[in-house]
C-alpha cells in the first residue's frame, strides 16, 4: 500500500511538472483604466512570454514549468510588477502605475548578466527606450553625447565615433561596438564606423555604455570602454512601425545652399503561438554631407607668420595635392596647386540598413535565432587622409541558441569596400596626369612633379616667353597650364580612373575582408547556491584581403586567430549589503603572449538605495590586422607590420641601423669628405656613429585602472551618480624608422662592418617603418558627476559634468597615443512627455571646453578644436487615434558652426520633423 500511495504521489508529481499551465488577464493603466497595449508578460527567469493585444488582453500557454513560477509584467513609461502563479490555470489581471521615467535601470553589461544600475560594480549608462523615443537629436545616436562621460567626434554626416576616458580618435580601435551581441567594426578599417551599419531608431530597444576597460569581460577591443545597443525582440514588439523623418541641414554657409534629410523606416514583427517570431527592418537616410572647407595653412615647412593663401608654399588643410612640394633655388618653398575637400569627396551621402530576424522557442527555456544584417553607405572618414567610404558595404550572419542561464552565438563580419577612395592621393594623381614640359607635351605621371617643378622655375627666374619674372602668382599659372578644372569631363575622367586603380598605383582603398567569431557563456548561480559563477569563453578568425593593396596578400594568406576564456565570481556578505565581485579573463593571439585581465569589485549597499562602490581594473589591445600585417613598398620606405610572420625571410629586426645613427654618420661623413678625405678613410673615421636597431616585435597595449563611485536613489525622485578613476598605460603602438643595408651590420668581432657602413653613402640601404611599442607609462585620470531629479506631473531634469586629465609623466610624447579629450564636458537635459494634452517636449545642452587635436591627418602636429555649447530640442504630439507621434525638432538648434576634430567638417545645425505610426497591424 506505501509502494503504491508512493507510486501515485510521484506519477501525480511528475503529471503536475508536465502539464500545461494557461494565464490569462487584462494589463490595464492605473490611472485611466485604459488597457496597455504591447505590455511585456513574462516568467521570471524563463524565456517563455506573450505581449498585451489592443484591448490589454493576454494569453499565455507555458508547457513543463513546476509551480509556483512568477510572472513578469512590464511597459514602457510603467513601473514593472511580479505576481507568484500558484495554480495551473488562472486569471491574473493587474493594473500598472505610471512612471514618465525609471531612475532603478536594469542593465546587462557591467557584469554580462541583469541587475540594477544602482548596484552595477562599474561606472554604466543607459539610455532606454523611452529616452531614445523622446530623443531630441536628430538621430539616437546623435543623441547618446547626452550620456555622462561619453565623448563623440563627427567626420560626416552618417560617422560620428564615440569614446571614453580619453585617447580619442576619428577611428577608435579602443572601444568595442557590439549590436545584439555582434562587434560591428569593419575588418579592415577595425573599428565601427559609427551607426553606419548598426540598427534604425525604430528597433532598438536600449543602449548601455561602459566607460574605461572592459577587457576583462569582453576581450582586447574592449579597452577603453564599450557600447552595446539592444534591438526589439519580436517576441515582445510586434506589428509595423514607420518614421518618415525629413529636414535641412546647411544653414548660412557661403559654398551651399540648406539642403534636404530624409529618413525613411519599417519595421514588421510578428509572433505565432508565442513559439516562432520573426522580424524584418529596412531604413534609409540621406543627405548631403557637411563641407570639410578649413583652408588655414599648415606648411609645416613655412614659418608661422609667412603661412597663409600667398604663401607659395601653402599646404591648406582642407586642400588637397598641395602637400607636394620643393624647395627651389632662389624662390623658396613651393607647393603643388591642390584640389579643395568638396570637388573630390562624394558628399551625397546615404545610409541604406536591411535586416531580418527569426526566432524559434524550442522550450520555455530555449530560443534558437537567426539574424541577418546588410548594410550599404557612403561617408566621409578623417583618418591620415580625408577618406571617402563610398558604398562601403557590411554583413553580418548571427545564429545563437540561448536560455535564461547561458547562451552560444557564432556570426561573421564581412566587408566589400567597392568605390572607396583616398581623397588625398585622389588630388595628387590627378594632378600628375595633365602636366606639360616647356615644349607644350604632357608628360607621364612618373614625371609630372618634376616637370611642373621646372616649368614654376623657369617662370619665376624669367627664362618662360610671356610670363613676369619673380612673380610667383604668374609662375603659379604658367605651371599650371594645362590643369583639369574641377566639373570638367577630364578631371571627372581622371578622377574615376584612379578611384578605381587601387594600391600605389591609385587612390583606391579596396579591402574584402572579414572575420568569424563563435562565443558562449554559462551562470552556473542557480546550481552552485552559495555564490555567483559565470563563466565563458570565445574564439575569432580574421581572414584578410586586400588583393596586394596593402597586405602582402596577392598570393599569401592572411590570416588571424585569437581566444579568450574569463571566469567571474560574486559573493553578497552582511546580510547582503556587500557584494564582492572578482573575474578574471585570459586571452591569446596566435602572433602574441597570452594576456590575463582580472578585475575585482566592492558594492556596498545602504538603506537598499545608496550604493558605494570601488574596482580595480585592467585593459589590454591587440594590435589590429593593420598594425600587424600591413607590406606596402612606397619607393624609398616600406611600411611593415609587426608581427613577426609578416617580416619572415627579410632580416629587418635583425640587421638595420637606428634611423638617427644613420643621420648622424651622413652628417659626419660628408664633412670628412668635403674636408678631402678619402671615401674609405671617411667611412672608417665615422662608422662608430652607427647604431643596431633593438625594435622589439609589436605587442598588445596595456592599461590598470582604479574606481571610485556612488550612486543613489533620494527619495524615488533624485538619481545621484558620482565617480573618480585613475589609469595607467603602458606598451602604446607606434612606428618607428630603421635603416637596412645590403651588408650584414656587425663583423665578426662584433663592431660596425665597414661594408655596411659603405652601403649607406652608396644608395645600397632601404628604410623601413615598423610597427613596436613605445615603454614609456603615462596616466590619466577623471571625476564625473550626475544628477536626474524627477519633479510632479512628469517633468525631469538631468545634469552631469566629466573632469579628465591627462599626465604625460617622463614619457616622450612623440610615443604616446594622442588624448584628444576636453578637460571639461557637460550636459543638462531637462522635459516632459506629457505637458498637456499628449504634448512633450525635450532639450538637450552640450558644453565642452578648449583643447588640442593631435592626428595623422595634421602630421601628427596640434590643431585647436575651440570650446563649443549647442542645444537639441524637439516637441512632440502624440495622436492615438492614429497610433502615432508627430515630431518637430533640431540638433544644434542655434547653427553653431563647431569642430569635433582637427580636419574633419564644421557642424551646423539640422532641423527636422518626423511622424512616426507604431502598434500598426497588431
Amino acid at each position: 500500500m506505501k509502494k503504491l500511495l508512493f507510486i501515485l504521489l510521484l506519477l501525480t508529481s511528475i503529471n503536475l511538472f508536465a502539464q500545461e499551465t494557461k494565464i490569462t488577464g487584462t494589463i490595464t493603466d492605473a490611472t485611466t483604466g485604459s488597457p496597455i497595449v504591447g505590455a511585456s508578460i513574462s516568467v521570471k527567469n524563463k524565456l517563455a512570454g506573450t505581449i498585451t493585444d489592443s484591448k490589454g488582453n493576454y494569453s499565455l500557454t507555458v508547457n513543463k514549468i513546476k509551480l509556483p513560477f512568477t510572472l513578469v509584467i512590464s511597459a514602457v513609461g510603467y513601473e514593472l510588477q511580479e505576481s507568484p502563479i500558484t495554480a495551473l490555470n488562472g486569471t491574473i489581471s493587474l493594473k500598472l502605475q505610471q512612471k514618465s521615467i525609471v531612475l532603478n535601470e536594469v542593465v546587462s553589461s557591467a557584469t554580462r548578466i541583469n541587475q540594477s544600475i544602482l548596484q552595477s560594480p562599474v561606472s554604466i549608462e543607459k539610455m532606454s527606450l523611452k529616452a531614445i523615443r523622446e530623443n531630441p537629436s536628430f538621430t539616437f545616436y546623435d543623441g547618446l553625447q547626452s550620456l555622462k562621460g561619453l565623448e563623440a567626434v563627427t567626420s560626416s554626416l552618417t560617422y560620428k565615433q564615440i569614446n571614453t576616458r580619453g585617447f580619442n580618435s576619428t577611428g577608435n580601435s579602443r572601444f568595442l561596438q557590439l549590436v545584439d551581441g555582434v562587434d560591428n567594426q569593419t575588418p579592415g578599417l577595425n573599428f565601427s564606423v559609427g551607426n553606419l551599419f548598426g540598427a534604425s531608431d525604430i528597433d532598438i530597444e536600449s543602449a548601455e555604455v561602459i566607460p574605461g576597460a572592459a577587457s576583462a569581460l569582453y576581450g582586447p577591443v574592449a579597452f577603453n570602454g564599450l557600447l552595446s545597443l539592444k534591438t526589439k525582440d519580436p517576441f515582445k514588439y510586434q506589428g509595423l512601425t514607420v518614421q518618415v523623418k525629413t529636414g535641412l541641414n546647411h544653414f548660412g554657409e557661403s559654398v551651399v545652399k540648406p539642403q534636404g534629410l530624409y529618413d525613411f523606416a519599417a519595421r514588421y514583427a510578428k509572433a505565432f503561438n508565442d513559439k516562432f517570431a520573426f522580424k524584418i527592418n529596412a531604413s534609409y537616410l540621406t543627405g548631403r554631407d557637411w563641407y570639410a572647407d578649413n583652408y588655414t595653412d599648415v606648411s609645416a615647412s613655412t614659418p608661422v607668420a609667412q603661412r597663409g593663401p600667398n604663401n607659395p608654399g601653402r599646404d591648406a588643410l582642407n586642400i588637397y595635392g598641395d602637400e607636394v612640394s620643393r624647395t627651389l633655388p632662389g624662390i623658396g618653398l613651393v607647393s603643388r596647386t591642390g584640389y579643395e575637400e568638396k570637388d573630390l569627396m562624394n558628399y551625397n551621402v546615404y545610409s541604406l540598413k536591411l535586416n531580418g530576424a527569426l526566432q524559434y522557442r524550442i522550450s520555455n527555456n530555449l530560443e534558437a535565432i537567426y539574424q541577418y544584417n546588410y548594410g550599404r553607405g557612403t561617408a566621409s572618414y578623417t583618418g591620415s587622409s580625408r577618406f571617402d567610404l563610398n558604398n562601403f558595404v557590411l554583413q553580418t550572419h548571427r545564429v545563437e541558441l540561448k536560455g535564461s542561464n547561458f547562451f552560444v552565438r557564432g556570426y561573421s563580419v564581412a566587408e566589400n569596400s567597392h568605390d572607396s577612395y583616398n581623397t588625398r592621393s585622389l588630388a595628387q594623381f590627378i594632378n600628375r596626369d595633365w602636366v606639360k614640359d616647356l615644349s607644350g607635351n604632357t608628360v607621364t605621371p612618373d614625371k609630372a612633379d618634376d616637370t611642373w617643378f621646372t616649368r614654376y622655375a623657369a617662370a619665376y627666374n624669367g627664362t618662360a616667353n610671356g610670363v613676369t619674372a619673380h612673380d610667383n602668382a604668374a609662375a603659379r599659372t604658367f605651371a599650371d597650364q594645362g590643369r583639369f578644372l574641377p566639373g570638367t569631363a577630364d578631371f571627372n575622367a581622371a578622377k574615376n580612373a584612379s578611384i578605381h586603380n587601387y594600391g600605389l598605383s591609385g587612390a583606391g582603398v579596396f579591402s574584402a575582408s572579414k572575420f568569424y567569431h563563435a562565443e558562449g557563456q554559462y551562470d552556473f548561480t542557480s546550481a552552485i547556491k552559495i555564490f555567483e559563477l559565470l563563466a565563458g569563453g570565445s574564439f575569432r578568425d580574421y581572414r584578410m584581403f586586400t588583393n596586394g593593396s596593402l597586405f602582402d596578400d596577392k598570393t599569401n594568406r592572411v590570416t588571424i586567430q585569437e581566444y579568450g576564456a574569463f571566469m567571474q565570481a560574486a559573493k553578497k556578505l552582511f546580510d547582503d549589503n556587500l557584494k564582492l565581485t572578482a573575474s578574471v579573463r585570459y586571452d591569446k593571439n596566435e602572433n602574441f603572449k597570452g594576456s590575463f585581465t582580472p578585475r575585482f569589485s566592492a558594492v556596498y549597499t545602504v538603506d537598499k538605495t545608496h550604493n558605494f562602490r570601488a574596482s580595480y581594473q585592467t585593459g589590454f589591445r591587440n594590435p589590429t590586422p593593420v598594425d600587424q600585417f600591413i607590406h606596402l613598398n612606397v619607393g624609398p620606405i616600406t611600411i611593415l607590420g609587426g608581427a613577426p610572420n609578416n617580416s619572415k625571410g627579410l632580416n629587418v629586426y635583425e640587421n638595420s641601423f637606428t634611423a638617427s645613427s644613420v643621420s648622424a654618420f651622413g652628417a659626419a661623413f660628408g664633412a670628412a669628405m668635403q674636408a678631402g678625405t678619402p671615401f674609405p678613410q671617411a667611412v672608417a673615421n665615422n662608422k662608430g656613429l652607427l647604431k643596431k636597431s633593438n625594435v622589439a616585435y609589436i605587442k598588445p597595449e596595456q592599461q590598470k585602472a582604479f574606481e571610485l563611485g556612488y550612486k543613489g536613489l533620494v527619495a524615488d525622485k533624485l538619481l545621484v551618480d558620482v565617480n573618480y578613476y585613475y589609469s595607467s598605460y603602458t606598451n602604446f603602438i607606434l612606428n618607428t624608422v630603421v635603416i637596412q643595408p645590403q651588408n650584414p651590420i656587425l663583423a665578426a668581432d662584433g663592431t660596425i662592418n665597414t661594408a655596411a657602413a659603405s652601403d649607406i653613402p652608396n644608395g645600397k640601404v632601404h628604410a623601413f617603418q615598423l610597427y613596436t611599442n613605445a615603454p614609456d607609462k603615462v596616466s590619466a585620470q577623471g571625476a564625473s558627476a550626475g544628477l536626474t531629479y524627477l519633479f510632479d506631473k512628469g517633468y525631469a531634469l538631468g545634469g552631469n559634468a566629466t573632469l579628465s586629465t591627462f599626465n604625460l609623466r617622463n614619457a616622450n610624447p612623440n610615443n604616446i597615443a594622442a588624448f584628444n579629450t576636453p578637460k571639461w564636458s557637460t550636459n543638462a537635459t531637462f522635459g516632459n512627455s506629457n505637458v498637456v494634452k499628449d504634448f512633450g517636449f525635450n532639450l538637450a545642452w552640450h558644453w565642452q571646453s578648449a583643447y588640442d587635436w593631435y592626428g595623422t591627418f595634421n602630421g601628427t602636429r596640434p590643431g585647436r578644436v575651440d570650446a563649443y555649447s549647442m542645444v537639441d530640442a524637439q516637441v512632440s504630439k502624440k495622436l492615438p487615434k492614429f497610433k502615432s507621434t508627430v515630431k518637430l525638432g533640431g540638433s544644434n538648434i542655434f547653427n553653431k558652426h563647431i569642430y569635433q576634430s582637427y580636419g574633419s567638417p564644421a557642424i551646423g545645425a539640422i532641423y527636422y520633423v518626423s511622424i512616426v505610426f507604431d502598434d500598426l497591424l497588431k
